[in-house]
């Protein structure tokens, strides 16, 4: 295996609605800036991958004008995924695996706010059995939320509390969109959006953009004085069928971050893809995070939720995290579809 690290990472600020930007006039400086920090160009990557949704911008193939914003030349090699960015991640780690390449951009991005976020998410249901009904994505992971409660496992005051941490964390990130260090008993005063969860408990509607770079081996060294290696990583997915699933375990995250390599050593920072508070704890317990690892202080997707590109931001801020040397090891984790259905876990180390 080639070693493969992170060597830059970019996004931008995240707001509640960019409605004089189309995506590539929003993706441009994301772009210009991974390039910039380590002082390379177009010329110098040796594949290009993306993430997004086309039921999100509206129209098919949508992924293709963003290529503008890469740059008309030099050509490059390109692909796409129609999925968060981490998985568009995950294929670009696959190719500086063959080893025909030692650089790969990798990019994702949505403006979620133009249609009606909640009931476009319905198309990543079952087409036959489920989507049919229309069950929205916050409904959907009420339902969790309830199989928690009724478990034991969680309370709402426990949810309140994960929203309030990572709010106040997020004070801290220029990125963010959604701060704050609210009481949690104030917290609890909120509305509910679908019972049990309440309105800090759900993820902001979010625009935005992020990409990351890579790089192998001698190109890693000589492009960042830390890289931030990736040391593992892996994903898998659940069944489609609900009524199959014990709601409040994630097996396919224990698998997959057991196939990374999660618990083969300290752990300092999480940054975890979990949109509703609800779910951090099932997160925490399928990759077996002590209470001594930082969760997501960045803020994570309760601050700002970018589809298709939340993912590949908690790789690139623990990756960040590594590359300042504010820690030795983490792990990141990205989610797509409902209820946690699809998880992927990646291990990033320091030198």
């Amino acid at each position: 295996m080639r070693d493969v690290a992170v060597v830059s990472f970019a996004q931008s600020k995240h707001v509640r609605r960019l409605p004089g930007l189309n995506e590539v006039e929003m993706l441009m400086p994301v772009l210009g800036e991974v390039r910039d920090k380590i002082g390379i160009t177009q010329d110098r990557i040796g594949f290009t991958c993306s993430g997004s949704s086309d039921y999100l911008a509206g129209q098919a193939f949508s992924f293709v004008m963003t290529l503008d914003g890469v740059g008309a030349w030099p050509p490059i090699v390109e692909s796409h995924v129609e999925m968060d960015g981490a998985w568009a991640l995950y294929e670009a780690w696959v190719k500086l695996q063959i080893g025909e390449i030692d650089t790969a951009l990798v990019y994702s991005y949505s403006k979620s706010s133009p249609g009606e976020l909640r009931d476009v998410l319905t198309r990543q249901l079952d087409p036959y059995y489920v989507a049919p009904l229309w069950p929205d994505s916050v409904s959907l992971a009420a339902l969790q939320a309830r199989a928690l409660l009724d478990a034991g496992l969680a309370t709402e005051r426990d949810f309140a509390e994960i929203a309030r941490r990572n709010r106040t964390d997020a004070s801290a990130n220029p990125h963010a969109q959604l701060k704050g260090s609210r009481d949690t008993n104030d917290l609890l005063n909120d509305p509910y959006i679908v019972a049990p969860l309440r309105r800090h408990a759900c993820p902001p509607i979010s625009d935005g953009a992020a990409a990351v770079v890579l790089a192998a081996g001698d190109a890693a060294r000589a492009l960042s004085e830390r890289p931030a290696w990736i040391r593992g990583i892996d994903h898998r997915i659940e069944t489609h069928a609900f009524g199959a699933r014990n709601l409040t375990e994630s097996p396919s995250t224990r698998i997959a971050g057991d196939r990374a390599g999660v618990a083969r050593g300290k752990i300092d920072v999480a940054e975890l893809h979990a949109p509703f508070a609800s779910q951090e704890g099932i997160l925490k317990r399928a990759l077996g995070l002590s209470e001594t690892v930082a969760i997501n202080p960045s803020g994570g997707p309760l601050a700002a939720n970018p589809m298709m590109a939340a993912g590949l931001i908690r790789i690139g801020e623990a990756a960040e995290r590594i590359r300042r040397g504010e820690a030795d090891r983490a792990v990141a984790h990205a989610t797509s579809g409902h209820c946690l259905q699809q998880n992927l876990v990646c291990v990033l180390e320091g030198d």
